[in-house]
């Protein structure tokens, strides 16, 4: 290949779901690219494309993120979080486990990027009210629950991980 042709990489590291991450990447490729090609991260999805509906949500430095609207070079020296690091098949995460218990898992689009957003929600805030967590969810759309159950894994989650509330 013509070397004018070829695009040059980068060298990247970062931590994704707790593991030390050095890889070569062209530095124009989006995240939500490499996480999903490179990394085998196929949680964050690519829904919109311009960070409008949150399916490639991620969770970077405690953070929600949009990961198209980022390049890898935004990652280097960062903790990035996705739906694979949560929690397992045999043994998901009780945000996961209580999306499951409210049946606010219909399609499945958007339930990896919500789970993210209520995860930094409720690390932040153990008992958040409605309108608290509406505001968390916000960029996250759903077109098959209407949000009434997802509200309510919410409020599940945030008592089995923490106890009390409603």
């Amino acid at each position: 290949m013509d070397e004018c042709m070829e695009e040059k990489k980068i060298r990247i590291f970062y931590r994704l779901n707790g593991k030390d991450i050095e890889t070569f990447v062209p530095p124009k490729k989006r995240l939500i690219d490499h996480l999903r090609e490179d990394m085998k991260q196929l949680s964050a999805k690519e829904g919109c494309g311009q960070g409008e509906c949150g399916a490639c949500t991620i969770i970077m430095d405690g953070r929600t993120l949009c990961s198209c609207l980022m390049t890898v070079g935004q990652a280097i020296g960062k903790n990035i979080t996705t739906l694979e690091g949560l929690g397992t098949k045999d043994k998901p995460h009780p945000i996961q486990e209580a999306f499951l218990k409210a049946g606010a898992v219909q399609c499945g689009f958007c339930t990896p990027g919500m789970i993210l957003s209520v995860k930094v929600l409720l690390d932040n805030n153990q008992n958040p009210t409605e309108e608290e967590i509406k505001e968390a969810i916000s960029g996250n759309l759903c077109r098959c629950t209407g949000y009434g159950k997802i509200m309510k894994a919410v409020k599940l989650a945030g008592r089995e991980l923490y106890g009390g509330g409603e």
